[in-house]
């Protein structure tokens, strides 16, 4: 499945330069250990997590986007090390469980 097939979708906000991917799988966690420890090249990372760290770790496991949850917002450093690095990070005012449950829908 195409990553942007999910943005439309799920009608995700891009806040950073979107390119398309092709999308290997989906990785739920707020635990930044957990995500180095498990997540797959190519996956969307749903997190709630907002702060630079998670750039990091997607950039090091070649995550296909981290789609941000529950509004959360995204402080300008996180934009600044996305931008550099170019991870995708969407975001949405659902939460992440009902994000799975339209990812489900959705055939992912």
């Amino acid at each position: 499945m195409k990553l942007q097939g999910i943005i439309e979708k799920l009608s995700l906000k891009a806040l950073t330069k979107v390119e398309e991917k092709e999308l290997t799988g989906v990785y739920i966690s707020d635990m930044l250990s957990d995500a180095m420890s498990n997540a797959q090249a190519g996956n969307l990372w749903l997190t709630a997590q907002t702060h630079k760290n998670v750039v990091s770790a997607a950039n090091l496991i070649d995550l296909a986007a981290i789609i941000v949850t529950h509004g959360k917002k995204v402080p300008e450093d996180t934009f600044e090390l996305a931008n550099r690095f170019h991870v995708i990070i969407l975001s949405t005012d659902l939460s992440t469980f009902e994000v799975a449950k339209k990812l489900v829908e959705a055939g992912m």
